[in-house]
């Protein structure tokens, strides 16, 4: 295998002849490039000789499930990918048309131990990129992700005889009816399923429908143009469209999907969004009831309401704050073996009798039906309103280029760390604590705490806000605390939403 180049323009010959491969592709724990720009399809090739070669370097049996999300482009990355696995001596199991979880369904189903999704999630188009595993139901980490970038940098992958393509036909409906069988839901509700124009619409509606709820469509047509927003239940433009349909409908509430379908959205009967940690919270209430004394993993974006929920605590549940990205929670839920692990980004992992401990928006989903049946003679705005109060705000991301990002990230890190240290402030209540295991997590006294970490995924810090007293001081937090702090940082660019 030759080097990857990282220079190469496309309409030349060398870019027909030659591997690109942008280094900052390789995340924590996904690779994510623009595709032409910073990866080519000889370049998706040798990623996927690559993989390959890690695959055999680690021991493990070379059988790998194969999948691709709804966009202009994702098959024909896909097929570079297949490529480059069976030069690699991959056995590649194609399940076609997929959301991420299918594929991860995919690996326990037709007993494979290894995944290569091809998504870029929820990412604008342009972008493309590979969620991949070798041990179910886990997904790299940065060990593996740091070991595959060296491999597919230097050159190093190893073609192997024994490559073999099998099709999977129909594994759309396996996966949909293995979905659909954990939940039965006797009470009548109206669910509004909104895709936002991505792959989840060929799979959600009939998933919910199977679940035995009325399903209202909202944005089920898959168009890779994605006509109106970007299908990403964490954001204000597709939460709002979501809102005023419950609105319109008189729906119990509205669920809504990401791109690839691992990450789930919740809005409540009376329109108000709410958001998956607090959605996570009221779900770790009530399965704690049903299974006491039971572990729940959350990130560091998450809701302080997990430390001093007395629900939780009556309960015996225990729950363990970990580092921000589905790779990492999925990890911590496995190792600790939780019952659930929740991401404020809408990644919920339901383990046990619940799931296979990956991230399903659909079986999430079903998690939250299931709590509603569960409590026929409630509304989910009433159960939300059984919360302690807490404003949490929107994740709200300001540009920094890939490059600059992490050392940026550092003397903020440092800022609040030399703040806190000297018993510092901020809006006039001390600083009791930073926790630094991902990015920085600044507490407040009265249970207030601001949040400053890196995307995973792009080239962007990510900040979320949380106020024990009201939702001006949640806003104050953002507008008189953080925004003005980064903004001394000439490397950090404009928010891409803000409160």
């Amino acid at each position: 295998m030759m080097k990857p180049h990282q220079d190469l323009k496309p309409n030349t010959a060398a870019y027909e002849t030659q591997a690109l491969v942008k280094p900052t592709g390789f995340r924590e724990y996904d690779a994510r490039w623009v595709l032409e720009k910073e990866i080519n399809l000889l370049g998706i090739q040798a990623l996927g000789l690559g993989l390959a070669t890690y695959v055999h370097e680690i021991g493990v049996q070379p059988k790998i499930v194969v999948g691709h999300d709804f966009r202009g482009y994702s098959l024909s990355v896909k097929q570079a990918l297949i490529l480059g696995l069976l030069e690699g001596g991959m056995e590649v199991l194609d399940v076609g048309l997929a959301l991420s979880p299918m594929a991860y369904f995919g690996q326990f189903e037709l007993d494979a131990p290894c995944v290569a999704m091809v998504t870029a999630s929820h990412n604008e188009n342009g972008w493309t990129g590979v969620k991949m595993g070798a041990n179910k139901p886990l997904t790299f980490g940065p060990d593996e992700m740091g070991r595959l970038k060296e491999i597919v940098l230097n050159g190093e992958g190893v073609a192997r005889p024994n490559g073999k393509l099998v099709r999977v036909d129909d594994f759309r409906e396996t996966y949909v009816a293995d979905v659909a069988s954990k939940v039965q839901i006797k009470r009548p509700l109206k669910v509004v399923c909104a895709c936002g124009n991505g792959t989840a619409g060929a799979f959600a509606p009939d998933a919910l429908r199977r679940m035995g709820v009325e399903v209202i469509e909202m944005d089920t047509d898959l168009d890779y143009t994605f006509p109106k927003y970007n299908p990403n239940p964490e954001d204000h433009a597709m939460l709002v469209q979501m809102a005023q349909r419950v609105k319109d409908t008189g729906a119990d509430l509205a669920l809504g999907f990401d791109g690839d379908g691992d990450r789930c959205g919740v809005v409540d009967d009376t329109g108000d969004e709410i958001f998956a940690d607090k959605i996570g919270l009221m779900l770790a209430r009530d399965l704690s009831k049903v299974h006491p004394n039971s572990t729940f993993v959350v990130d560091v974006k998450s809701t302080g309401l997990y430390k001093t929920d007395e629900v939780l605590k009556a309960n015996g549940a225990e729950v363990v704050y970990w580092k921000t990205g589905h790779s990492y929670i999925k990890r911590k839920t496995a190792e600790l073996g939780a019952l659930a692990g929740f991401e404020k980004s809408g990644h919920f992992f339901m383990a046990g009798d619940l799931g296979h401990g990956y991230d399903d928006g659909l079986v999430a989903a079903g998690a939250v039906l299931a709590m509603l049946d569960r409590n026929p003679g409630k509304k989910l705005s009433e159960l939300k309103s059984a919360l302690p109060d807490a404003w949490t705000s929107l994740t709200m991301s300001p540009h920094c280029d890939d490059e600059l990002k992490y050392g940026v990230l550092e003397r903020i890190v440092k800022d609040y760390s030399d703040l806190a240290d000297a018993g510092g402030e901020i809006l006039g209540r001390r600083i009791v604590e930073a926790i630094t295991v991902n990015g920085v997590r600044v507490h407040l006294e009265d249970g207030s705490w601001v949040l400053v970490r890196a995307s995973s995924n792009k080239p962007e810090l990510v900040v979320v806000v949380e106020s024990m007293r009201s939702e001006d001081d949640m806003r104050d937090l953002f507008r008189k605390e953080i925004k003005p702090r980064l903004a001394a940082y000439p490397e950090i660019g404009a928010f891409n939403q803000e409160i």
